[in-house]
């Protein structure tokens, strides 16, 4: 049962949840490192569909696992469920050391992947530790877990660069046995240091268990999860290959700039759901997905320089070309001027060291006649070009990355505030289905993004898609009022 006051004891279950679900987490998207640094420096030769089934597979795991993860924690209590979760998975960690091929590579994957499922297990055995009134923002501290990805883009880079240094590629290896050590110590600790309590759902037939899965709401739920948790776990991972391609940034800089994206994320879930207790989750989230569409239709647009033609000059009478000169074309009597092509229309804006915030528009004009030639009325004589750069600087770039990032962790709250207190004796299941859904969206949306950039040839289309998918969701929100009541109670 839950309890009616939080306690110190309380707070030490939550800081004990915390800490291992940050580890988890870690583990849990370390191929958005790992198969960049891998595919980056040619040690395997995986395409764009691959490295993004790579990134997704193990969020597939969690995702899968999150349900019957939840209902194992509301049966039996999550101390038993989080540890031996861990110890599990620290199997096919160790075992990626041993991967020579993409099959193998993706079976290790999807094993370690488990790591992911310690989400419901967590949600469930931090909010029977907590009275509703505290709920939202304990759940909001549990969840600043997703940290554990900065950990991860933050640290793995440099220590893979030391690791394969002095002309060592195969030393990346040791990394997933750094990791699965990390899995298991963790593991013990966690089961040294909580004690284990139940709901009254561990009283549950298994038919009776699933009950909740009929409210639509439930599902209503989950379908937000997927926007703003795995669309957060997609670019996690995307945005390292994302900087390193686009930017031409060193790994270990662009696993920077991923922290940067993870980090705040992470740690505002709790000022989310203090958000949430004060002004209902469905203002919030109303917020969070206006906001989400605006910030990911400007970052949809793509680094890039496109010519068109500009503004010409053609002949107001007809004649003969007698002279054409770098800036003029004469025919017969009559001089028409034009401005040529400077060095300065040279310069490369995009890898220019200056910053661009706007576009760059550049015109220039040439003749198209030469002397002698013999023209008619409103015959083309100078045809013009126009230039427009645009840099999407990298530091712009980033600042909207981290905004967005930041307002996907206010989201994740808002949509996890309202689970115990709906169903507090089915959090277990509940939050396991929300978190499935959540899951598949952090699994689909990097193999939709290789594909997209395999057709498009554009890295910005991930954007694109975000747009569209924000789109969807927000019109269901604001179309959708048959939950009014329960989301702002």
């Amino acid at each position: 049962m839950h309890v009616k006051v939080a306690t110190s004891k309380s707070h030490r279950m939550l800081f004990f949840n915390t800490f291992a679900f940050t580890v988890a987490f870690s583990a849990w998207l370390l191929n958005g490192v790992l198969v960049t640094f891998l595919v980056s420096n040619e040690i395997f030769d995986w395409n764009a569909v691959e490295i993004g089934w790579l990134m997704g597979i193990p969020v597939l795991t969690g995702a899968l696992m999150r349900l019957p993860a939840g209902m194992l924690t509301d049966k039996f209590g999550g101390k038993y469920i989080f540890a031996g979760t861990l110890a599990i998975s620290a199997i096919p960690m160790y075992l990626l050391s041993k991967a020579e091929t993409f099959t193998e590579y993706a079976w290790c994957s999807f094993g370690f992947g488990l790591t992911g499922a310690t989400f419901a297990v967590g949600i469930a055995f931090t909010s029977v530790w907590y009275p509703k009134k505290n709920q939202g923002f304990a759940l909001g501290i549990f969840g600043a877990g997703n940290a554990g990805a900065a950990g991860t883009a933050l640290l793995a880079p440099t220590i893979l660069l030391s690791l394969t240094a002095g002309d060592n590629p195969d030393g990346w290896r040791m990394l997933p046995v750094y990791y699965s050590i990390m899995l298991l110590a963790t593991a013990v600790i966690f089961l040294i240091g909580t004690e284990n309590k139940k709901t009254s759902a561990s009283k549950k037939t298994m038919m009776q268990m699933m009950k909740p899965l009929k409210d639509p709401v439930v599902w209503k739920y989950g379908l937000w999860y997927f926007l703003v948790f795995g669309c957060f776990v997609a670019f996690s991972q995307w945005l390292v290959p994302y900087f390193v391609n686009v930017y031409y940034l060193p790994l270990v800089t662009a696993g920077l700039f991923a922290a940067a994206f993870s980090f705040p994320s992470g740690v505002i879930r709790a000022f989310g759901g203090w958000l949430s207790d004060i002004y209902g989750g469905r203002k919030v989230m109303v917020w969070v997905l206006v906001s989400s569409l605006v910030i990911s239709a400007m970052l949809m647009v793509p680094k890039v320089e496109a010519f068109s033609p500009g503004k010409g000059v053609i002949a107001k009478i007809p004649g003969i070309v007698t002279e054409v000169t770098e800036n003029s074309v004469t025919v017969g009597k009559r001089v028409y001027k034009f401005s040529p092509k400077t060095a300065e229309d040279e310069i490369n804006e995009i890898d220019s060291e200056d910053m661009h915030i706007f576009p760059i528009k550049k015109s220039w004009q040439e003749a198209v006649v030469k002397v002698g030639d013999k023209v008619k009325k409103k015959q083309l004589l100078i045809k013009g070009t126009t230039r427009i750069s645009f840099q999407a600087n990298v530091w712009i770039f980033a600042v909207l990355v981290i905004l967005i990032g930041a307002i996907w962790g206010i989201g994740k709250a808002a949509v996890y505030k309202y689970i115990p207190e709906q169903y507090p004796d089915d959090v277990g299941m509940v939050g396991g289905i929300v978190g499935v859904l959540g899951g598949l969206g952090g699994f689909f949306t990097p193999i939709i993004f290789g594909y997209l950039l395999t057709y498009t040839g554009l890295w910005s289309s991930a954007w694109a898609f975000m747009v569209f998918i924000t789109f969807l969701g927000m019109w269901w929100l604001l179309k959708d009022t048959t939950d009014k009541k329960i989301i702002n109670k």
